[in-house]
């Protein structure tokens, strides 16, 4: 998977390819916990690109969104293709994340 990271109108998002798994989960977890560490709270994660996803990514998601939430932010998902999509709304946390 590539990961990638840019600023657009005050929040940091992160643009993933390819299949976000267990193989992935800490790279991308890495990532994101060290911007909300930096005082960047208000994450996106553009899952346009994301052809896989399975529970390790998605506890990934869940907890940088808890510690955004906890510094005051949120972590918002972008553009999510159509295997991800499937996966939030199967589980459910279509409901809990914002869905942009």
């Amino acid at each position: 998977m590539d990961i990638a990271q840019h600023t657009t109108d005050g929040r940091v998002v992160f643009t993933l390819t390819g299949r976000f798994d267990a193989h992935e989960a800490d790279a991308v977890k890495d990532a994101l916990h060290a911007e909300i560490k930096a005082g960047h709270s208000d994450l996106g994660v553009d899952l346009a690109g994301v052809v896989f996803l399975d529970s390790s990514a998605l506890a990934t998601l869940t907890s940088a969104m808890k510690r955004c939430r906890e510094a005051g932010g949120d972590l918002v998902l972008l553009s999510p293709s159509d295997p991800a999509r499937v996966i939030l709304e199967l589980t459910r946390l279509d409901l809990a994340f914002e869905i942009l």
